[in-house]
């Protein structure tokens, strides 16, 4: 694995977006920009990954905290801790033998701003 980050623009799914879903359309460029993130965030082992690297206590967890906690071999769990990456979701850096993750709370939080819904409105 290696130490990069995936550097978004501004007009990339970091930049301020639009608003939630349920009050008005989002644009097709946004649309694109967001998918990817979502697409990660659509398999559960890369659902619980990403809640554990988001809930982390000191802001940032160990690859060696993530993969005990799967069924699963630790090539697998690399492969959706990249796919993670790959969508901007989080960061990854190396210190010694581990790699350390921590979320990219901009593209969360637009995430959530996206879908939050208008919680006085009837359903």
């Amino acid at each position: 694995m290696s130490n990069q980050s995936v550097e978004v623009p501004a007009t990339g799914p970091d930049a301020g977006c639009c608003p939630p879903i349920a009050r008005q359309r989002i644009p097709a460029e946004a649309a694109a920009a967001l998918a990817p993130a979502f697409k990660a965030l659509g398999d559960p082992v890369r659902l619980r990954l990403m809640s554990m690297i988001a809930s982390a206590p000191e802001g940032e967890i160990c690859v060696c905290d993530l993969t005990p906690a799967f069924a699963l071999s630790g090539p697998t769990i690399s492969h959706h801790l990249r796919t993670l990456r790959e969508a901007g979701l989080v960061d990854a850096e190396r210190r010694g033998t581990w790699v350390y993750y921590r979320p990219r709370l901009p593209l969360i939080r637009r995430l959530a701003g996206l879908l939050a819904a208008d919680v006085t409105a009837e359903a």
